[in-house]
């Protein structure tokens, strides 16, 4: 090969790395652009539901990640590692098997909260619990302007909040206004 040759070759693949970055990261804009928030459906939980009886503060009386849900968390978690999301504020509902999963997704601390909570037993509570999740995105857009929001939560408070069913572990970009509400969303399903 001549000199300009690989010259030639060098800006070739510098281009084709700088393709595949942009690509990488419009994602990545999107987590901080201080208008958007991720909700993730916890990975999956074999069964339907919680046993009868349960307790939120026993692991054991839940309905909990098999091995599968374990992969499908930490997949998740390496696929937001190549869209440039390495680091991230991260919520979860008070259950298990969505701390879990939060955890698995290896993106920092997970902090629990109470408006991610299921509300799959009591449906009456949809309107109360919707409100208290639009309450928590506007306080931590506020309070975390341009970092990556990630909040592990279930399908009634996902298809509450944004009108969508999504299946285990699969994951919404929701376009928020000031007030916490979601505008528009992007669905991106399980790796």
């Amino acid at each position: 090969m001549t000199y300009f040759s690989h010259i030639f070759l060098a800006l070739l693949m510098l281009v084709g790395v700088q393709t595949s970055l942009f690509a990488q990261t419009e994602f990545a804009k999107a987590m901080q652009d201080g208008q958007h928030v991720l909700l993730m459906r916890h990975a999956d939980a074999p069964g339907f539901g919680d046993p009868q009886g349960y307790q939120l503060s026993q692991c054991s009386t839940q309905r909990n990640l098999g091995e599968r849900g374990k992969k499908q968390a930490k997949a998740t978690g390496d696929w937001l590692t190549k869209q440039g999301i390495t680091k991230a504020q991260v919520y979860s509902s008070p259950w298990c098997r969505c701390f879990d999963t939060a955890s698995l997704l290896n993106k920092g601390e997970v902090k629990k909260e109470a408006a991610l909570g299921s509300f799959f037993d009591d449906m009456s509570q949809a309107q109360k619990q919707t409100e208290a999740l639009a309450k928590l995105i506007q306080l931590e857009r506020i309070q975390h302007p341009k970092t990556p929001i990630i909040m592990v939560t279930h399908h009634v408070n996902i298809e509450s909040f944004t009108g969508q069913v999504l299946n285990s572990g699969d994951m919404i970009l929701v376009k928020v206004d000031s007030s916490g509400r979601a505008l528009s969303h992007t669905r991106y399903p399980s790796p």
